[in-house]
């Protein structure tokens, strides 16, 4: 065990090995409403988001928004929100979790063109600090504070 992840454990914190994507970004693996998926951890994004297109596999109860969102090279994108969602990663669980539902077709058509896999969402920073997140970027590690 590195002395980081030594020294972040015993301060309470958890860890969570990242996968590196082809395009060159950290993904993990975390569950919505009980259901896996792939997320993209991204400290830019301000909210944490979930796909339009899997609104049924989450099965999330949406609310309109009249809120428009940008990234990645899009602007003025319609949202959707989604309230009361469990997302879980390994053993971490947040509760009564507020999502942004936005189309994330365009990030996936990008991905696909560098022979990435697909993503499900994204774990914003609403999350990561919120649970004050350190990223470990040598060792490919998350560390989240319940």
């Amino acid at each position: 065990m590195s002395d980081l992840k030594l020294f972040l454990t015993k301060k309470g914190y958890t860890f969570f090995k990242l996968k590196k994507s082809v395009s060159n970004h950290f993904v993990l693996k975390a569950k919505v409403n009980g259901i896996y998926g792939n997320f993209i951890v991204d400290t830019g994004a301000s909210n944490s988001c979930v796909g339009l297109q899997e609104i049924d596999l989450f099965k999330l109860s949406l609310q309109n928004s009249d809120k428009k969102a940008a990234g990645a090279g899009s602007t003025n994108i319609n949202t959707q929100l989604s309230h009361n969602n469990k997302l879980s990663i390994k053993q971490f669980n947040i509760n009564n979790l507020s999502l942004i539902i936005i189309d994330l077709s365009h990030i996936n058509t990008a991905l696909e063109e560098h022979k990435s896999e697909p993503i499900n969402g994204i774990i914003g920073a609403d999350i990561l600090k919120k649970y004050k997140a350190i990223i470990d970027y040598q060792y490919k590690a998350l560390y989240l504070k319940s």
